[in-house]
């Protein structure tokens, strides 16, 4: 059975934990080598942020690759890139979970929402967002149906647009909503440092 493949991994990991800032942040030490850092608003069980790090060519840490939550800082990519700097106006491509959902935000698209269409390539495993004036073009994955080998389901996807932003949702099922919950379970049971007193190798 496919699914609890993923869930073996997560439990098999090394895990350290922190809370700091209202936050409860975990950090996951594969047998690969990989690494992956997650933050949970305590209140609320929600993911914040998720990110990925593997190991570079010559053995040491590569650099932060943002999946959930807001991308590192743009000021850090410009220093980088030379000061080459990308218009504010640009869209932004962010995605933000809610608890029962997957959810992308695509902030500076300021066209009607009937300009945009959003649909699944299920061979291809991706959604496309798409516009009639051709003024904007994406494909993106779902790496959480991927790591659970679950299929690509066009009735979980809808989309709304307020304020310049295109709202993507795609319904979580219900594989997925019985792994986190149980992940959950385990992730109390750790025993996390407080604010300062333990490293959870986020920085």
């Amino acid at each position: 059975m496919a699914v609890p493949s993923w869930l073996e991994r997560l439990q098999a990991a090394s895990k350290t934990a922190l809370m700091q800032d209202g936050k409860r942040k975990i950090h996951y030490l594969f047998e690969d080598g990989k690494e992956m850092a997650e933050e949970y608003d305590v209140k609320t069980g929600q993911l914040v942020s998720r990110k990925w790090r593997e190991k570079n060519t010559l053995g040491g840490s590569g650099k932060w690759q943002v999946e959930v939550g807001e991308p590192t800082s743009l000021l850090l990519g410009a220093l980088e890139s030379d000061l080459i700097k990308e218009s504010s106006s640009n869209p932004v491509f962010v995605r933000k979970d809610t608890l029962s959902s997957f959810q992308w935000r695509i902030r500076n698209l300021p066209y009607p929402k009937e300009v945009y269409s959003v649909s699944v390539e299920e061979e291809q495993r991706c959604c496309v967002i798409r516009t009639t004036n051709k003024k904007y073009y994406k494909k993106f994955s779902i790496p959480d149906l991927d790591r659970y080998q679950l299929p690509l389901d066009p009735a979980a996807l809808s989309f709304t647009h307020a304020n310049n932003t295109l709202i993507i949702t795609y319904q979580k099922p219900k594989e997925i909503l019985a792994a986190e919950e149980q992940l959950q379970k385990e992730l109390k049971k750790i025993k996390a440092a407080n604010n300062g007193d333990g490293d959870c190798k986020t920085q």
